[in-house]
């Protein structure tokens, strides 16, 4: 087994770090606002399909 070297480890992880590719200020905001726009609509979305059921369930059994 291979002895551990923390000043290797570092040297190895700022070194994997320099070649990322990181997205500018409004590559970030704009994904950002999808995600919140996406999720929104989701909400939305489940919101209507659960009133459907429940309206559907007090339909058959007639609860309510």
């Amino acid at each position: 087994m291979a002895k551990f070297d923390p000043a290797q480890y570092i040297r190895e992880v700022r070194q994997e770090v320099s070649r990322v590719t990181w997205p500018s200020r409004k590559e970030t905001l704009v994904t950002t606002g999808l995600v919140l726009a996406m999720s929104a609509l989701a909400a939305v979305f489940f919101l209507v399909v659960d009133q459907l059921i429940q309206l559907a369930m007090r339909l058959v059994f007639g609860i309510g």
